[in-house]
């Protein structure tokens, strides 16, 4: 139960991929009674499981299914964004409140964080077509060389395929053309954890936990999803494990070109998710870092006592 005796509101977990930062967090919310809203940018779509790594197991400790929000919340094939997300976290953050427990956000997608942490002032942008026909052409590199050019940190972890990357650069021309936008948002007092794991073990966690995905029929998950009519283009446009799972179906890689792209690809994302938090840091977010490999107990004792520092 939320104690106001903590002078934080918001307990936030973040971590690359594979940091084992949601099991972390379910361990945190049984401690506290507490309800996890996911900043994952993939995971609020239904059916993709296995490609997001949606390990709902992981939301389950000795018995006991922690509450959790924004997972599983719009179909595949949707284009959802973080104008969507600020709203729904901040839907979710009062309910959990009303529910007089503990909100916990645990995620690596930098953008939905810090569009919360820093209550960016998001509207929801329209599509400019003449700027997206001025595009065309562009590869990825390029797109995000541009994307780097604007004032607003904009999140590049994500921007990983074409189609995301002009959307991307869409979303900033249009707040720079449009300065005086006002958005009223809930205050948040946030303590924020880094789960921490050394680049070696992060590396070796992600390919082992990529073949066991491949194993658990990850390739089947992408079938099903195109068999139930989700267009191949649309999941492409969701990148990394979409991405190479769709052209392999479709005919356009083979199964190894498939498994060392995606291997090498998340290898890089998790670097940039990385980077992402450090540039945090660099902007005066105050991250407290955890090792992953730390005992389960101590690394929850740590947390509890930087929430509650006058009890300790």
């Amino acid at each position: 139960m939320q104690d106001l005796n903590s002078p934080y509101n918001l307990l936030v977990i973040l971590g690359p991929t594979a940091s084992g930062k949601t099991t972390f967090a379910a361990h945190l919310a049984k401690r506290l009674q507490g309800e996890i809203i996911s900043a994952d940018s993939r995971q609020i779509y239904k059916g993709m499981d296995l490609g997001t790594g949606k390990d709902i197991e992981d939301y389950t400790i000795d018995g006991y299914t922690i509450p959790h929000h924004l997972l599983d919340i719009v179909d595949a094939g949707y284009k959802y964004n973080v104008f969507e997300y600020q709203a729904d976290f901040f839907k979710a953050f009062e309910k959990v409140k009303n529910n007089k427990a503990w909100p916990i956000m645990c995620g690596g997608t930098g953008m939905y964080i810090e569009s919360v942490l820093k209550k960016y002032k998001l509207i929801n942008v329209p599509v400019d077509q003449p700027l997206r026909d001025s595009l065309q052409g562009k590869n990825l590199q390029e797109l995000t060389s541009l994307l780097g050019k604007y004032k607003s940190l904009h999140n590049q972890t994500d921007t990983d395929t074409i189609k995301r990357a002009i959307r991307a650069i869409e979303i900033e021309e249009f707040y720079l053309q449009n300065p005086g936008i006002v958005v009223e948002l809930p205050d948040v007092k946030p303590l924020i954890i880094g789960v921490n794991i050394d680049r070696d073990a992060r590396r070796k966690k992600i390919t082992d936990r990529l073949k066991k995905r491949f194993d658990e029929g990850m390739v089947d998950e992408v079938k099903q999803l195109i068999d139930s009519g989700v267009a191949p283009d649309d999941l492409i446009y969701y990148g990394l494990e979409y991405k190479f799972l769709t052209m392999h179906v479709m005919g356009e890689l083979t199964y190894q070109q498939m498994f060392d792209k995606l291997n090498v690809a998340i290898h890089q994302f998790a670097k940039r998710q990385m980077t992402w938090f450090r540039g945090m840091e660099r902007k005066g977010a105050h991250i407290h870092w955890v090792d992953a490999f730390d005992p389960m107990e101590e690394r929850v004792e740590k947390v509890i006592q930087l929430m509650y520092p006058k009890t300790y």
